[in-house]
């Protein structure tokens, strides 16, 4: 194979990749306080690490290459968030905790449930969950003593949520669009 047809698979590989994985990388970025410019930045970034790892790499490629690149785009995002580029906007991160279910999750119903768990629940289970931080990452942003105690108070705070949807008689697919 010559060099300018591997160049055009290349291009064509990175086109393909934009048009499916951009779109939701942008409405990521943008709910979390960033611009087009940054999500850009971001997905391009989130590009070469993927072009380095599966396709110049020895690696197989995941089967979902959308989601991939999506995560690899929330951790890129999340590192500069974390090096204190942008504040992160919690309630969009309530509102993208259903978007990113397999099925569709209605976002009201959730939302609701999490905040019946209280605010500091809410923060603590995004963190967790959405942002994919570690136990000792949110042992100190939210001020706990040990990653122990912020997985104790993680449990605590699902188990507030498992008792409102037990006390409702809600079933999963109540909280389903």
């Amino acid at each position: 194979m010559d060099a300018q047809h591997t160049d055009q698979q290349r291009a064509g590989l990175f086109v393909g990749l934009y048009k499916k994985a951009f779109p939701a990388t942008a409405r990521y970025i943008s709910r979390h306080g960033g611009s087009l410019d940054d999500a850009r930045d971001i997905f391009q970034d989130a590009l070469l690490l993927y072009y380095e790892k599966y396709i110049a790499g020895t690696k197989t490629p995941p089967e979902d290459e959308s989601a991939y690149l999506l995560g690899i785009c929330r951790n890129l995002w999340l590192k500069r968030f974390q090096a204190g580029l942008r504040l992160n906007n919690l309630e969009a991160a309530a509102d993208d905790l259903a978007e990113e279910q397999p099925e569709r999750t209605s976002e009201v119903r959730l939302r609701n449930l999490l905040r019946r768990a209280g605010s500091k629940c809410l923060d603590l289970l995004s963190a967790f969950y959405y942002h994919g931080r570690t136990m000792t990452e949110i042992a100190a942003v939210f001020g706990f003593s040990s990653p122990h105690s912020a997985a104790a108070q993680k449990h605590k705070c699902l188990e507030k949520v498992k008792q409102t949807v037990k006390q409702k008689s809600l079933q999963y697919e109540d909280i389903l669009e």
